[in-house]
């Protein structure tokens, strides 16, 4: 990957949306400002980036690991979910409502790319907004991975 300080910025700034600005301004004790310049790609900021201990303290609170996932995908590493309590069972309907959420994410994703492509650029907002369905659709990849494993375990 060529770029890869603007992919972790790209991943910060989705963390932090995620969470939410006030709440992670909340839990890690630094300012709007001071979080904006975690994921500006601007020159003036392009070699800031956010410390690991705030990335742990959103993480906690995030539907998703941003920033571990865009660390896991630039090793080519697998994240796997594993509940506190094995007990724990995962939120939805199994792998069918899965291959139904997956289809249309997918679906989604490929609408905003042919929305994005039609003047032949991809701008900045258009990329932002792959870039959120891409993380929608690995989301829902995870959950049916996760469900395919407590399948598999059901089993005698």
């Amino acid at each position: 990957m060529a770029n890869i300080p603007r992919y972790l910025k790209q991943h910060t700034e989705a963390l932090v949306k995620d969470v939410g600005i006030e709440r992670a301004c909340e839990l890690t004790g630094k300012s709007k400002a001071t979080l904006g310049r975690y994921y500006s790609t601007s020159d003036d900021h392009g070699d800031r980036f956010m410390p690991v201990d705030a990335v742990a303290q959103l993480e906690a609170e995030a539907s998703f690991p941003h920033v571990t996932s865009a660390l896991a995908d630039l090793r080519n590493i697998m994240l796997s979910h594993m509940p506190s309590d094995p007990g724990d069972a995962r939120p939805g309907g199994g792998v069918n409502s899965d291959v139904v959420a997956l289809s249309q994410r997918f679906a989604t994703l490929m609408a905003e790319y042919q929305q994005a492509i039609e003047d032949g650029i991809i701008t900045a907002n258009e990329a932002k907004r792959l870039l959120r369905e891409t993380v929608l659709l690995q989301q829902v990849l995870i959950d049916m991975k996760l469900h395919l494993e407590e399948e598999g375990t059901d089993t005698p």
